[in-house]
């Protein structure tokens, strides 16, 4: 059986979207979609040393949500002929991935793993974890370059 939906967690790196090279060719072939993921801390009201608030949590998370829907949009003009949505969730990346993966009916996680930094393998290792253990479906883990 072939994955028709493929869900594509994307922190906002070019490293991280290595995966794609992978995932967007396969999903093309076989007119799967991939939907592209961002998932960005819970904002908070923002106070100044007065006390007053200076930016409420629902401004900062809408604006939040129109920069990372313009980065998953631009990513997916990269990828002509494969069909994509693109979706910002806020909150814990594991919870997210996994609430979002079943939400939508994804059949495959695809991840890349990074290469590089320790204190990022350390942050990524930790949702990494949390998501195949709970995961219902398949992950790829992809070892970018």
């Amino acid at each position: 059986m072939t994955a028709k939906r493929v869900l594509v967690p994307l922190k906002g790196t070019a490293a991280d979207e290595a995966v794609l090279s992978v995932v967007a060719p396969a999903a093309s072939a076989v007119g799967a979609t991939l939907r592209l993921l961002h998932v960005a801390p819970l904002p908070h009201n923002l106070f100044s040393e007065s006390g007053r608030v200076v930016m409420y949590a629902d401004q900062e998370m809408a604006r939040l949500d129109a920069h990372w829907l313009a980065y998953l949009t631009g990513v997916a003009a990269t990828l002509p002929g494969t069909a994509s949505e693109c979706i910002v969730r806020f909150g814990e990346p594991w919870r997210e991935i996994l609430a979002e993966a079943e939400a939508w009916g994804a059949e495959l996680i695809a991840l890349t793993k990074p290469r590089t930094r320790r204190v990022e393998w350390s942050g990524f290792r930790q949702t990494l974890t949390r998501v195949a253990r709970k995961a219902r479906i398949p992950l790829l883990l992809y070892q970018g370059a």
